[in-house]
């Protein structure tokens, strides 16, 4: 796994994580600090909490003011230490095994950032790139859209995204960018090499530095019946077709 460097604080407080997936993938994960737990007699039996995490009993009603209106937290809820930074150099170092990379620019939405992290990984990704002010910071709505991912899924988080794909192509990946107005299919943008999926924000699409920073453009061939996917199903469509593409080679 990529090595991380020492984290910085992105939020004005530790974020907090709820609900099973999210709670029990950041305690089996050795790279979180976990400052305390909350949880329900009925929903902490059976599971193996450290000896030395601070652990509260509370009831339902008491969790539920501990996360946002209406949050589906099942009697568990967990503040933490957001995970370290991890360097491009380090991530693009394990580059050598054809997984597919996965670039966000300026997808801000938590729940679709985290469905994006839970199909990278659910498609074997290397990791996900964003940018440092334009993503989501670590939170319990991104924890619980990703449904553990963001604990296994190297998420490099870079100042400049223009640079940081000019050095993702010198690892040897061939830059697609999402783009419904493109004339290429994403299928025929497919090509021999590592590929790099790079999407945009919906609404505005990829910017164009981002764009002219791409090896190539591509769309979806979906019907003319509808506009656009959401940035998600997109990610998770062009992930199928990358693996798809290279496992026919």
């Amino acid at each position: 796994m990529a090595k991380r460097r020492k984290a910085k604080q992105r939020e004005s407080r530790a974020p907090r994580f709820w609900g099973q997936h999210a709670v029990l993938a950041a305690l089996e994960n050795p790279a979180r600090t976990i400052r305390k737990l909350w949880a329900t007699h009925d929903a902490i039996a059976g599971i193996d909490v450290p000896p030395d995490l601070q652990v509260e009993m509370a009831g339902v009603a008491d969790l539920g003011r501990l996360v946002p209106q209406d949050a589906p937290h099942q009697g568990l809820v967990i503040e933490v230490e957001p995970l370290a930074d991890i360097a491009i150099e380090d991530l693009l170092a394990g580059a050598g095994d054809g997984r597919p990379l996965v670039i966000l620019d300026q997808v801000t939405d938590p729940h679709n950032a985290g469905a994006i992290m839970r199909s990278a990984l659910a498609f074997d990704a290397l990791g996900l790139v964003t940018q440092d002010r334009h993503a989501p910071p670590e939170s319990g709505a991104l924890a619980k859209a990703a449904s553990g991912a963001l604990e296994i899924l190297p998420w490099c988080r870079v100042v400049n995204l223009a640079r940081a794909l000019d050095q993702i192509a010198e690892a040897g990946f061939w830059r697609i960018g999402l783009a419904g107005e493109a004339d290429m299919d994403l299928a025929d943008a497919l090509g021999g090499k590592r590929i790099a999926l790079i999407l945009g924000a919906e609404g505005a699409g990829l910017r164009p530095n981002v764009a002219s920073h791409c090896d190539a453009l591509a769309r979806l061939p979906i019907s003319d019946r509808i506009e656009s996917l959401n940035v998600s199903n997109a990610a998770a469509i062009a992930l199928y077709a990358a693996q798809n593409s290279q496992e026919s080679r």
